[in-house]
């Protein structure tokens, strides 16, 4: 077995002779040792190491002086991609919710391929902007690059934090910003801390509100969904995101940690 529940400890205890229990004695012995088998949580932490504190300081510094920055004609960008995002159309209408009855959903579907979003946040003010490349590459990551960075163009400097994609890290994407933007500062976030990029939090909520349960009958369908979604998003709910991970809570948890 690779999964265990009280009744198939009880059952295995028996078969090996060891007691004839049942599930609910087994239940309590696991409660009063605090053991949870039927229950995992997945981990995949950083390695807490001068490397991680000072590429997590670099970050943590841009969100708590994002509004200080903007005042002084500096803006902190948040950069991340939802890539291959499955258009499924269902083979049966949906059946929508009435007094007393659930929306109902048809389990099968036809797959019409994959979409990849990319989505921008401005720290300081929560506004996203959001583009469909055709794939999640260097190449295509460089021909939006001035669309992206053309919205601030009167910024004397950019903070543009992204994590460690093939796209980002790529010598080309490097190439392109040295020689295009030097005012550009590129952050990248520490191995395995992807969740050090606000934009993560920007594709959560935006997907809860604008992709769950959503039907497409093609790719071009999805594409003007998420094109026509990103403005409505700032509109209605845009706002900074609260950040309380400081700098000053990070090396506590790096020290920790360490000792």
């Amino acid at each position: 077995m690779t999964h265990w529940s009280t009744r198939s400890l009880a059952r295995v205890a028996s078969h090996r002779g060891i007691a004839s229990i049942s599930h609910a004695t087994v239940a309590l012995i696991l409660r009063d040792a605090d053991l949870q088998p039927h229950r995992v949580r997945y981990w995949k932490t950083p390695v807490p190491d001068d490397t991680f504190r000072h590429k997590a300081a670099q970050v943590l510094w841009c969100y708590e002086n994002a509004q200080a920055l903007a005042e002084r004609g500096e803006v902190v960008l948040c950069l991340d991609e939802k890539p291959k995002i499955q258009v499924l159309e269902p083979n049966c209408l949906t059946r929508p919710m009435k007094p007393g009855l659930l929306e109902k959903k048809e389990f099968e579907y036809t797959r019409h391929g994959t979409v990849n979003f990319l989505a921008k946040l401005v720290v300081h003010s929560g506004q996203m902007r959001g583009w469909c490349p055709e794939r999640n590459d260097s190449a295509n990551l460089c021909a939006l690059l001035p669309q992206l960075l053309g919205d601030h163009r009167e910024a004397r400097r950019i903070h543009l934090i992204w994590d460690n994609g093939p796209s980002h890290v790529a010598r080309q994407t490097r190439d392109f910003l040295r020689s295009h933007y030097p005012h550009v500062r590129v952050l990248f976030t520490p191995a395995h801390a992807s969740w050090l990029n606000q934009a993560e939090l920007l594709l959560r909520a935006f997907g809860a509100r604008y992709l769950v349960r959503g039907d497409w009958a093609s790719r071009l369908e999805l594409i003007d969904h998420l094109e026509s979604s990103w403005p409505e998003y700032n509109l209605l709910y845009a706002h900074p995101f609260t950040w309380s991970w400081t700098r000053a809570k990070m090396h506590e948890w790096v020290d920790r940690h360490r000792s």
